[in-house]
C-alpha cells in the first residue's frame, strides 16, 4: 500500500504539507492542495480519515438546514456551497427541513456532539442556544437568504426591500398603476421585506396602497396559478402582477393564459429570483436576479472563517441584485390606460 512519503514525493512537498492538506486544507494554499490531491488520486493513497479527523479535532461536515429541496432557487444555493465546500476539504450534510422546528433539532445536535462542525441555516431561525458560542461569543452557523437579525452568527442576504421597490418602479414606469403583489410565505421575512419595497415604490409614486390587489402565496407553481384565478374573478383585474419568486410567477402565467389572457398584451407578470426556467417561460419573465451560486459559496465561506476563528463579529453580506427586463412585462393595455384617465378626469 502507498504510503504518505510517497504521496509528498509525488507531489514535490514535504511529509508535513500533505499531513497538513488532508487535516487542515483551508491552511494550504489552493495550487498546493491540488498539487496533493492529485498525487493522493495518482499513488492511490488511502488515508485513514477518522484518524485524521480526531488529530484536527473537526469532522469536516458542514449540516444544510433547507425549508425545502423542491425550492429550485434553494437548489442552486446548495451547488454553490457544494463547490466552496469541497474547496474547502468541507462535505455538505443536507437536510430537508419542510421549516419544522423538531427536524432542524435533530440535525443541530450533530454540530453539538462533533458529528459536524458548524452549520448553515437557510430560514429565519436560530436552532442554539447561547451555550454554543465559541470564544468570539459566535455560534458555529451563518444565517443565509432569510435571514434574522440580532444572531451572533455571520448573514448572507439580499437587500429584498430595494429589489422589490426596483421591480414595482418598472411596473410603474410602465403605466400600470393597479399593480398585485402575489406575497411569499406568511411569516417569512423575504416576504415582509418584499412587501414593505413594493408599498415604497407606489408611495413614492403617490399611488395608495390598496390591500385588495395583496393575495397569499407560498413560493409555489400551485400558489401562483390559485391567486391568478382570484384575480380572474375580481370586478376589476390588476393590470400588472409582481410576484415574490419566479415560480408563483410561472404558475400565474398558467392560468392567464389558460383564461386565454395574452402576456404581456392583456397584463403584465413579473418575478423575483431569476431562476434557470425564467429565461424559457413563455413568454420569457421580467425578474430580479439574485445570484444563489454566490449566496451558497459565501455563506460557507463565512461558516470556515468562524470555525477556523478567523472572524471576531458577525457580520451582514449583501449579495447584489440586477433587474432583469424580459418580455412578460410591458405597457399598461391601452383600454385600461383610457378608462385610468377618464376615471382622473371625472
Amino acid at each position: 500500500m502507498p504510503n504518505i512519503r510517497e504521496v509528498a514525493d509525488h507531489a514535490g512537498v514535504s511529509v508535513a504539507t500533505v499531513s497538513r492538506t488532508l487535516q487542515q486544507p483551508e491552511r494550504v494554499s489552493p495550487k498546493t492542495r491540488q498539487r496533493v490531491m492529485e498525487a493522493v488520486a495518482a499513488t492511490g493513497y488511502k488515508p485513514n480519515l477518522m484518524a485524521v479527523k480526531f488529530r484536527s479535532g473537526k469532522s469536516h461536515n458542514i449540516v444544510v438546514l433547507v425549508p425545502t429541496v423542491a425550492n429550485v432557487f434553494f437548489a442552486r444555493v446548495i451547488i454553490g456551497m457544494q463547490e466552496a465546500a469541497a474547496e474547502q476539504g468541507y462535505a455538505i450534510l443536507l437536510a430537508n427541513t419542510m421549516g419544522r422546528s423538531d427536524i432542524e433539532d435533530d440535525y443541530t445536535k450533530m454540530v453539538q456532539t462533533a458529528q459536524a462542525d458548524g452549520l448553515i441555516q437557510l430560514r429565519a431561525h436560530n436552532p442554539f442556544d447561547i451555550s454554543m458560542r465559541n470564544a468570539n461569543g459566535l455560534l458555529p452557523m451563518v444565517n443565509a437568504c432569510e435571514v434574522l437579525d440580532n444572531v451572533p452568527c455571520p448573514t448572507v442576504t439580499l437587500d429584498n426591500r430595494a429589489a422589490a421597490r426596483a421591480m414595482t418602479e418598472h411596473l410603474l414606469s410602465l403605466g400600470h398603476t393597479r399593480i398585485a403583489l402575489i406575497k411569499g410565505p406568511q411569516g417569512s421575512p423575504l416576504t415582509r421585506e418584499r412587501l414593505a419595497g413594493y408599498r415604497d415604490a407606489l408611495s413614492e409614486a403617490n399611488i395608495q396602497y390598496d390591500e385588495s390587489l395583496l393575495f397569499p402565496g407560498d413560493f409555489t407553481l400551485r400558489s401562483g396559478f390559485e391567486a391568478a384565478t382570484s384575480m380572474l374573478c375580481a370586478e376589476e383585474r390588476p393590470t400588472a402582477v409582481f410576484c415574490e419568486n419566479d415560480e408563483t410567477a410561472i404558475g400565474a402565467m398558467q392560468r392567464f393564459k389558460q383564461a386565454g389572457l395574452s402576456i404581456p398584451d392583456d397584463i403584465s407578470i413579473a418575478g423575483f429570483d431569476d431562476i434557470d426556467f425564467a429565461a424559457y417561460a413563455d413568454p420569457p419573465l421580467t425578474t430580479i436576479s439574485q445570484p444563489a451560486e454566490e449566496f451558497g459559496r459565501t455563506a460557507v465561506s463565512q461558516l470556515v472563517d468562524v470555525l477556523n476563528g478567523k472572524t471576531r463579529r458577525a457580520p451582514k453580506i449583501i449579495i447584489p441584485f440586477d433587474l432583469v427586463v424580459r418580455e412578460s412585462t410591458g405597457p399598461v393595455p391601452v383600454t385600461q390606460q383610457q378608462n385610468a384617465l377618464k376615471e382622473i378626469a371625472e
